[in-house]
């Protein structure tokens, strides 16, 4: 039975009260900054320097309950408004070490510029606490179709055709270009968040940076995707949010899925 622990509670508050080295993996979708305008959540701070210096607070505070070989994955955007997250990243590769950074190619754009370029990507900022996190790229790979590997297993460079073979029923390394659609209003997953994350999205992190049983954590619940990806994955979970009204809808989500 998966241990689930989720509070309504601010992450600053919350975080004190886990114990330290807790978590193998951390999944952490934070405010970007005024970037949802019409979003207090999103408007609390009174400067650029306030925000990073808020980030970087409860930075610190998940490094203390990351354990040794566990990941943390940190969303955020670049643009015009979002160019905070190049600070919070530059601070926050010297309070971690950096071990990736991945492109979310949300397939299609949003907030249209006359300007400059659609923005149509978010970022994901991987850092780790010791040379050797655990991290399993095999458990993502991307299946070949049938049409690419019946040309793969004509190409006459490949001398080991049994490897060869395995390799491509097995499928390909995934890159760290993630090209998976975000949710539209029509969209069945839903809830009522503005930026909730797609389940394929959070389910990839998970499947590559843990193993069953592990605990994760997300100081962002939101809308809960995290603690539903968890549930399905087979990892224990614990986690908080701060909007009573996102709390809630996380708690029915969570209930929902439980009964199914």
């Amino acid at each position: 039975m998966n241990k689930i622990r989720v509070a309504q509670s601010d992450c600053l508050t919350w975080f004190p009260k886990q114990k330290p080295n807790a978590f193998q993996l951390i999944v952490a979708d934070p405010p970007y900054f005024q970037v949802q305008i019409k979003e207090k959540w999103d408007n609390a701070w009174a400067s650029e320097v306030d925000y990073v210096k808020w980030m970087l607070a409860w930075l610190k505070e998940a490094k203390r309950v990351l354990n040794a070989t566990g990941l943390l994955y940190l969303f955020g955007q670049l643009g015009k408004r979002e160019h905070v997250f190049l600070q919070v990243m530059a601070q926050a590769t010297k309070l971690f070490q950096f071990h990736d950074l991945i492109i979310w190619d949300r397939a299609v754009g949003y907030n249209e510029r006359r300007d400059s370029f659609t923005p149509q990507y978010e970022m994901i900022l991987v850092l780790r606490k010791s040379e050797k996190p655990y991290f399993n790229k095999s458990a993502v790979r991307e299946a070949y179709d049938e049409a690419t590997k019946q040309i793969y297993l004509k190409d006459k460079r490949y001398k080991n055709l049994k490897k060869r073979k395995l390799h491509l029923e097995q499928g390909k390394f995934a890159t760290n270009l993630w090209r998976i659609p975000s949710l539209k209003g029509a969209s069945k997953e839903k809830v009522g968040h503005p930026t909730q994350k797609p389940l394929a999205l959070i389910e990839r992190i998970i499947l590559s940076s843990s193993k069953k049983g592990d605990w994760l954590c997300d100081p962002f619940l939101g809308s809960g995707t995290t603690v539903i990806a968890a549930l399905k994955l087979d990892r224990q979970f614990a986690g908080c949010e701060i909007d009573k009204n996102y709390y809630r809808i996380a708690k029915r989500r969570l209930a929902r899925e439980s009964r199914e």
